[in-house]
């Protein structure tokens, strides 16, 4: 595995912790629906499993599912929004996400190496899923929660 991979998902990690603590000053526009733009911008990336290449049993789709979702939870647990003097939402400030954050990152840099048996195609399209599917509770959880606080503030 080249430096290249690991510079790209460090670059996309930092430009996501960026992102995430420039939110903490910063309120959250419109209806909440902007929440939910990463889910397709992953769409074209799903792709990969249907891949003609890519030869993986049942279980290890099953698996890469489970792991998705066990990894969304710290990442919902420390996602919050709050009201605050202005009268807008912001994102709650919490270092405990960015520690949850680095965590997934560690963790699928981990599994990267470990499974590194495994062809490239078939490693991508279950790496893929593994990421829809802890980005997909999370950000539908964090709109929900959004959704919540917007009728809690009109009412």
């Amino acid at each position: 595995m080249g430096n290249s991979y690991y510079t790209i998902i460090i670059l996309i990690a930092a430009l996501v912790l960026w992102r995430r603590t420039r939110s903490f000053y910063k309120p959250i526009r419109g209806d909440g629906r902007r929440l939910l733009m990463p889910l397709l911008f992953m769409l074209p990336g799903l792709s990969l499993m249907f891949n003609s290449n890519v030869h993986a049993p049942a279980y290890e789709w099953i698996v890469a599912a489970v792991l998705g979702i066990v990894l969304s939870i710290p990442l919902i647990w420390t996602t919050n929004y709050e009201i605050r003097d202005d009268n807008q939402i912001y994102a709650k400030k919490n270092m405990g996400f960015i520690v949850a954050f680095l965590a997934v990152i560690v963790i699928r840099f981990a599994l990267r190496n470990y499974l590194s048996m495994v062809d490239p195609e078939t490693l991508a399209a279950l790496f893929m899923l593994v990421a829809f599917s802890y980005i997909l509770p999370w950000r539908i959880v964090s709109f929900i929660k959004f959704r919540k606080l917007v009728q809690f503030q009109k009412a």
